[in-house]
């Protein structure tokens, strides 16, 4: 499962590493209490041409994650667990921002849905498009399935790479696919960090294990 994975996004890490990392995450999931959930949550204004938020804008209405998923018990006590995946990875690593999108049918097309994160408001949802993949590291990722770490984001931009800037605070970046056990992509971590070369070996093996069980959870 592992090895899979890891070749699949184009990855190049011990899978010791990772076995280790998910043997650590289930305890934790054991042990420790369920969060609460929030169904509803801060989103910010949308940048010109909507394909970035607008930094420190916050929208009025609270976006409404029942509009999308149905607020039932199961589904409850899933987006708990994903919430604790959250914490467990902001407790380890300090990340600064960490997030779980799954890929859902909407009213306007196949999106990315925010469920749970930790950190500043961002957008909700992401269209699964090409158009809109020049220039989201989310939406690329979904759709070729290939992981993305970018440890220096103003040596990617100096380099000529495509890098939607929100939060000017964020130097690091890390997305990951969520991948079906037919290799389907269900969805995508993302990973931020306000530091440069935050996402070190230990790390990546953290978020690719939460990256294997997540698949588990999603509503």
């Amino acid at each position: 499962m592992i090895s899979n994975y890891l070749s699949i996004a184009q990855l190049y890490l011990p899978e010791n590493a990772v076995a280790e990392q998910l043997s650590n995450l289930e305890h934790y999931l054991a042990e420790s209490a369920l969060p609460a959930v929030r169904w509803e949550y801060q989103i910010p204004e949308l940048g010109e041409g909507g394909a970035c938020s607008l930094f420190g804008y916050l929208q009025d209405e609270p976006f409404k994650l029942n509009d999308y998923v149905a607020d039932d018990a199961t589904n409850t006590e899933k987006l708990a667990k994903l919430q604790q995946i959250i914490d467990f990875v902001v407790a380890q690593t300090q990340v600064d921002w960490f997030g779980i999108y799954q890929a859902t049918e909407t009213s306007e097309g196949r999106q990315l849905l925010k469920l749970v994160y930790h950190g500043a408001p961002s957008r909700p949802l992401f269209p699964l498009t090409e158009a809109f993949a020049k220039g989201s590291n989310n939406v690329q990722v979904a759709l070729s399935k290939q992981g993305r770490v970018i440890n220096n984001v103003a040596d990617y931009l100096a380099q000529g790479g495509e890098y939607y800037t929100c939060d000017p605070k964020v130097k690091a970046e890390t997305c990951l696919p969520l991948l079906s056990d037919k290799n389907e992509c269900l969805g995508i971590i993302d990973a931020e960090a306000f530091n440069n070369d935050f996402f070190d070996q230990q790390t990546l093996a953290l978020l690719v294990a939460c990256c294997i069980k997540i698949p588990q959870l999603l509503v």
